[in-house]
């Protein structure tokens, strides 16, 4: 074995499924060694990408329930965070404002208002065009919720504190598996969740009293919440698919413990802090920002491992064939043939 077919082989090893890698890994090797220059003694950039790109639609192509597991994410994601904008819409407009606080007008903050309205749009929008318009209108909630905080700095301008802000940006991004076509009642579910917050939000919302630091009192109790319910549900939806062999509930809880840790970010962050007795309601800003990033870190690492393991998991005692006269590679025709 040349030096340049064992680099080959070990980024096959690296990027491909075990079981395709039996079944078709020395011709894909030999593929490339026939297309590589005389001289060449280690893979090219691109030969790596796109190893990458094939290992990747292999696995994916193992992992067949994900794409379904994407799209359930998306839904209970889209029904949380519409019940957030909506519950968030309603403090705004019915918290009673502190005698002694100097700022006034029909909203505790200025641009707490276009940001739950954006992500309520997106939920309307769902129901009536959940394809590319709705694509679009998730854009442009993100767009508006990460815009209010640098436009925050200007002076008499307040907005929603960063780990409100922070899980709705993460719901968003997963709610974008909901695209596309869905039951009538399946699009109806955010809606639904949105309708149910109101009596809980009106109820709630006059027991507070606005001075500056509404979110800091409301958050650290609805966010947690919020997390503990969506796991549960989650978990339990994922053993009920599960009995009947679908295991797209188990795909949608793990793209979902993103935002459920972006959730929990309070509890999580008090975790690192070494006080007990009169700890804050809020945590030390620093030991947020690295609650943040450990559930950020495990997200983006646990999904391929999941992945990974699956495509061992479905390779055991099975090959993995690829259909004749397609390229082992990317599954395009053949021109050999």
């Amino acid at each position: 074995m040349t030096e340049l077919e064992r680099r080959y082989a070990r980024w096959t090893a690296l990027f491909y499924p075990a079981g395709y890698r039996r079944e078709r890994g020395s011709e894909l090797v030999d593929t490339y060694l026939s297309l590589a220059a005389p001289d060449r003694t280690r893979p090219s950039a691109a030969d790596v990408a796109d190893l990458a790109v094939g290992g990747l639609r292999q696995h994916l192509r193992v992992a067949q329930d994900l794409g379904a597991g994407f799209r359930l994410a998306g839904v209970l994601a889209l029904a949380t965070l519409a019940a957030f904008a909506t519950g968030w819409a309603i403090f705004e407009a019915v918290v009673p404002w502190a005698p002694w606080f100097p700022h006034r007008g029909p909203f505790l903050s200025s641009l707490g208002v276009p940001v739950w309205a954006a992500w309520l749009l997106a939920v309307v929008v769902h129901v009536v065009a959940p394809g590319r318009w709705f694509r679009w209108a998730i854009g442009l909630a993100v767009l508006v919720t990460a815009g209010v905080v640098p436009a925050a700095m200007l002076p008499g301008v307040h907005r929603p504190p960063l780990f409100v802000l922070l899980p709705q940006l993460v719901l968003g991004v997963v709610a974008l598996g909901a695209a596309g076509r869905q039951p009538r009642r399946v699009r109806l579910m955010p809606l639904a969740a949105a309708a149910v917050s109101v009596p809980v939000a009106a109820s709630t919302a006059p027991r507070f009293v606005f001075s500056g630091d509404f979110y800091y009192e409301a958050a650290p109790t609805a966010l947690p919440a919020a997390a503990v319910t969506l796991l549960i549900g989650g978990a339990l939806l994922a053993f009920g698919l599960a009995a009947r062999h679908d295991h797209r509930g188990a795909w949608a809880l793990l793209i979902l413990l993103t935002p459920i840790g972006m959730l929990a970010l309070h509890p999580l962050s008090a975790m690192l802090d070494d006080s007990s007795a009169g700890r804050s309601i809020i945590p030390v800003w620093s030991h947020m920002v690295t609650a943040a990033m450990l559930v950020l870190t495990l997200g983006l690492v646990s999904m391929p491992l999941a992945i990974a393991a699956r495509g061992r998991l479905s390779s055991r005692g099975r090959p993995v064939h690829t259909a004749a006269g397609r390229c082992p590679t990317c599954g395009a025709p053949s021109a050999s043939t």
